[in-house]
């Protein structure tokens, strides 16, 4: 395996990070951009081998000049919920348009699960955007495209009613499977895309290691905090005040979903939610 030197762009975010960690434990060197090289997890980075810097997403000039120092570049963009997409799709595009510029050799895109499936939800639209952009540049690209993350779960606003209420609610109907991927694992895949490189020119990958339906999430929560929790769903419309994007991609969520090829990806050996869920420490959420 041929040590690639990686710029590993929103490296101290959860993907981005699962991302370095997974090239530096391979060997590789890895630049990671962020917006504070001061911050705990740049430093942390740092810590285990990473070079950190800074660069502004929309500054093309400078993107280039970074990017003529490496081989490989992993990209991703985050609107958040109802974010700004047009500035999200703005941001990719430059990145596309830099790495181009700088001649980089092998381009990763951190997309979303079926996003070229013209799904109607703003942040998966916004990403494919982006990759048709990408696929016309002429660039070696490979696109990454992860399903929902099994470590949603932690956020406050799913988590709290968990630990306060043993109830589980989320916008689906109890026996609606729904396809997820831990964000360790996203790190180990796009580390396999580094390492098999040509291999993987000009892919477009659907990744999950599991699909499970909130009663059966509920029943692992119930074995690995020792306490019963329940799932409780409710309609997505009570999404919709708060945020329609979130709304969309739930409404699509139980009428479609996604569609990563669950048995091709065996080989990969990625985590079902159970095996995530028995790895994680819940005593720091508990």
């Amino acid at each position: 395996m041929k040590n690639r030197k990686v710029l590993v762009l929103g490296a101290t975010g959860n993907q981005g990070g699962a991302v370095a960690q997974t090239l530096l434990k391979d060997g590789h060197s890895v630049i990671g951009v962020t917006r504070n090289v001061e911050s705990p997890k740049s430093q942390e980075l740092i810590e285990q081998g990473a070079e950190m810097i800074s660069a502004d997403f929309l500054d093309k000039q400078s993107l280039t000049e970074v990017m003529k120092n490496v081989d490989t570049v992993f990209a991703m963009t985050t609107p958040g919920w109802e974010g700004d997409v047009a500035t999200e799709l703005k941001q990719g595009i430059n990145i596309v348009d830099a790495a181009k510029e700088a001649g980089v050799e092998h381009f990763i895109f951190n997309s979303v699960s079926d996003a070229n499936q013209s799904t109607g939800i703003p942040h998966f639209d916004s990403k494919f955007e982006i990759e048709k952009h990408l696929e016309t540049s002429g660039i070696n690209y490979t696109i990454v495209a992860p399903a929902y993350f099994m470590d949603n779960i932690f956020f406050p606003y799913v988590f709290d009613s968990v630990k306060n209420d043993g109830l589980l609610k989320i916008a689906m109907p109890e026996d609606t499977k729904l396809q997820q991927i831990s964000v360790e694992d996203i790190g180990k895949f796009v580390g396999i895309v580094v390492n098999e490189r040509e291999g993987m020119f000009g892919q477009r990958i659907n990744i999950a290691g599991d699909a499970i339906s909130g009663n059966d999430v509920a029943e692992v929560l119930t074995k690995v905090l020792g306490k019963e929790v329940k799932y409780e769903g409710f309609s997505p419309d009570y999404l919709r005040e708060q945020s329609e994007d979130m709304a969309n991609m739930y409404d699509w969520f139980n009428n479609t979903g996604y569609s990563a090829d669950l048995e091709n990806l065996k080989q990969y050996n990625l985590l079902s939610f159970e095996k995530w869920a028995l790895k994680q420490d819940w005593s720091v959420v508990i």
